[in-house]
């Protein structure tokens, strides 16, 4: 560490201003290492198989130049909350590509996880136990981020975060947006006739009734989900009775070809940080010191 002198007529050591300084240097770095400590570690998940049917190899399939996961990877690691980005696939293509972008991917996801009918507390159980048994340890918090839901403000996921840090009774945190009707709105079909949904309710034809008539309704979009490593571990599912809402803006969400279509309309109108941020990192762009790719 260099002294530090004054100029007085004189060289004159000020020892004092000296100590003061360098003392509180270490109690600053004392501070952020007790709270890097104390804060719980934080992992995006982010899902990638490779047996899409509406879309074949979604994921990797481009948009704005840059393959669809890379959105999802870009706003982890724009999030500062987020301590690392983790891929689950069963692919080897999807980890390639994944890691190339920057994400770790430091295992394979088994083939039976990862069929049309699995489900969300499939894989997440898997990278768990992964961590458990190769790390020692598992992340306090999974961010689970969808491909499908590709354009996100890394500034909300940090909000989502903070707020299931602040709020310790939650067993989970779930993104939604408001649905622009109610569900006692919607109608199904019975022998070919349209049938309210909400037999129960005593009003007539409330089917009927304007939208203000009922509360509002909240879609789960994907935009992130925060899961407690503790409660998956504890068998108690996925999301438990205690989530916390945060209600986003409508999201793009990529189901088939249409959607494509539509978010990459979005993207060259209107452009996204998102794929920004790719485009302007120097080749081989992507591939960053946390890369971690699976082997077999």
């Amino acid at each position: 560490m260099p002294l530090h002198f004054s100029w007085a007529g004189s060289y004159r050591f000020e020892f004092k201003d000296f100590a003061s300084q360098a003392g509180s240097k270490l109690k600053l770095k004392l501070q952020k290492r007790r709270s890097a400590l104390s804060r719980p570690a934080v992992c995006a998940l982010i899902p990638a198989r490779s047996g899409s049917k509406g879309v074949p190899k979604k994921n990797t399939k481009l948009v704005g130049g840059h393959p669809l996961i890379a959105y999802s990877i870009a706003a982890a690691k724009l999030c500062q909350a987020i301590d690392r980005v983790v891929v689950s696939t069963d692919c080897s293509e999807i980890a390639s590509i994944a890691a190339s972008y920057g994400a770790e991917v430091p295992f394979l996801r088994p083939a039976r996880l990862a069929r049309d009918n699995s489900l969300d507390i499939d894989f997440v159980r898997h990278a768990l136990d992964w961590f458990q048994s190769n790390e020692g340890s598992r992340p306090d918090l999974l961010v689970h981020l969808r491909p499908t839901t590709p354009l996100r403000d890394p500034a909300l996921i940090q909000k989502a975060i903070e707020l299931i840090r602040r709020n310790k009774k939650a067993t989970s945190l779930r993104s939604v947006h408001e649905l622009p009707e109610p569900p006692q709105k919607m109608m199904g079909i019975k022998n070919g006739f349209l049938t309210g949904l909400f037999p129960d309710d005593p009003r007539a034809e409330y089917y009927n009734l304007p939208r203000q008539a009922f509360p509002a309704a909240y879609d789960p979009n994907g935009y992130v989900d925060i899961i407690r490593s503790d409660f998956v571990s504890r068998q108690e599912g996925l999301h438990g009775p205690r989530i916390l809402a945060v209600v986003t803006p409508v999201a793009v969400e990529i189901d088939g070809p249409e959607d494509f279509a539509y978010l990459e309309y979005v993207i060259e109108k209107k452009g996204h940080p998102l794929q920004r941020y790719w485009s302007a990192a120097p080749a081989p762009h992507r591939k960053g010191p946390t890369a971690r790719t699976a082997v077999g």
